[in-house]
């Protein structure tokens, strides 16, 4: 086996090593993808049975290696299935980079004050609510199924939008940059979960963990029984006790690449 990786090594040329630097992008690209998402650990998983699988055959492991070697033929199938929601993911991000212009901040920040001021005033009043911002993959596609607004970020204009019985409270709100890009958007519910028994049966939980898992946009669920405010980033879904820290949560997220 030693022999062989020497005698590859030996007459490896240029074209080889393009060829490894494409795969190691891929690969770091997929792992960076699913990082802090319960598909790392999975991932992991497959890690380790790929080593076995050497060991085994290094190690003429006949039995062993002949079982591990069986779950192979079976491997792209679990990887499509595993991974189905952090595979779509990326290649919505690979699409939606070659075409579009990275995501800035800069024009976000702007208005981002009026963002947390009517978060809060939402969660004081106990008024449902729930806003994507959007990062690097476009959001079009689910702002296409709500009412165009492209009207300027502000707290009032957040704010009446959610309140109890406006035509548009009961969609989603989804910023791009500084603007209101559309509001009373459906947002599509997660195939699976692992949420506990406090969000069961909230639609809004549900539809922003389930854009998270699709995008990689930030989502901002306030809860209309008991005010929570609650942030879904990278399909996973966590409460924050104020303002302040959603600020910290969301603009650590955005900051990422």
């Amino acid at each position: 086996m030693f022999t062989n990786i020497l005698n590859a090594l030996a007459h490896i040329t240029l074209v080889d090593v393009l060829d490894i630097l494409l795969v190691a992008f891929i690969l770091y690209s997929f792992f960076r993808l699913i990082k802090d998402t319960r598909a790392y650990q999975m991932a992991i998983g497959i890690v380790i049975i790929g080593l076995f699988y050497l060991i085994t055959q290094w190690a003429r492991l006949v039995v062993s290696h002949r079982l591990i070697r069986s779950f192979t033929t079976y491997f792209i199938i679990a990887v499509i299935v595993l991974f189905q929601g952090e595979i779509r993911r990326f290649l919505t991000g690979l699409g939606s980079r070659t075409f579009r212009r990275p995501f800035s901040l800069r024009s976000l920040e702007e208005k981002l004050e009026d963002l947390f001021l009517a978060v809060d005033y939402l969660s004081q009043k106990k008024i449902g609510a729930l806003i994507a911002v959007e990062k690097e993959i476009s959001l079009k596609v689910f702002a296409d199924r709500g009412t165009r607004l492209d009207a300027l970020l502000s707290k009032d204009l957040l704010v009446n939008i959610f309140f109890p019985h406006s035509p548009l409270h009961d969609g989603a709100v989804i910023l791009q940059g500084n603007k209101i890009l559309a509001a009373g958007c459906l947002l599509p519910l997660p195939a699976s979960h692992n949420l506990g028994e406090e969000f069961l049966a909230r639609t809004r939980h549900l539809a922003a963990l389930g854009l998270s898992q699709e995008t990689d946009a930030a989502v901002i669920v306030v809860s209309e029984e008991t005010g929570v405010i609650s942030l879904a980033t990278k399909a996973q879904l966590a409460k924050v006790q104020d303002k302040d820290q959603l600020k910290d949560a969301l603009l650590r997220y955005l900051e990422q690449r």
